[in-house]
């Protein structure tokens, strides 16, 4: 079987033609996804991911920072309302048992915390959420 030998230029034109016709088929991607994002609102849903994720870290550290030592304090816990614990007991290999409620609390004031700026955030732009 032999083998047609191809020209140096004939190649260069395929290859070109091959490259042309994948830049056309990229471009009408391209423009499609542009109307995707566009019509979809993605970059305001973007923006909204993003400052919702920083409005999150900021009211954690409030109250991670903030509220809990004072109250920690109060209840007895140096280490704020994360450290309050209670020991059920010894287990039959030795160890102590503890439960570590104090997690329990602080997620669940983390949570309400920022539950409640949330509402604000809604209530304060006026925003039409359906029932």
């Amino acid at each position: 079987m032999a083998k047609a030998k191809i020209s140096k230029e004939d190649a260069a034109a395929k290859s070109k033609e091959l490259a042309s016709d994948g830049i056309s088929k990229f471009k009408g991607g391209a423009s499609g996804f542009m109307t995707f994002i566009k019509e979809q609102n993605v970059v305001g849903l973007a923006v909204g991911l993003v400052l919702g994720t920083a409005a999150g870290a900021l009211v954690n550290s409030l109250i991670n920072n903030v509220i809990m030592p004072p109250l920690g304090f109060l209840l007895g816990s140096a280490e704020g309302i994360e450290g309050l614990t209670a020991v059920l007991g010894t287990t039959p290999t030795g160890e102590v048992a503890v439960l570590r409620y104090g997690e329990f609390v602080n997620d669940l004031i983390n949570f309400l915390v920022l539950a409640l700026v949330i509402y604000i955030v809604v209530k304060a732009l006026k925003l039409d959420i359906k029932k």
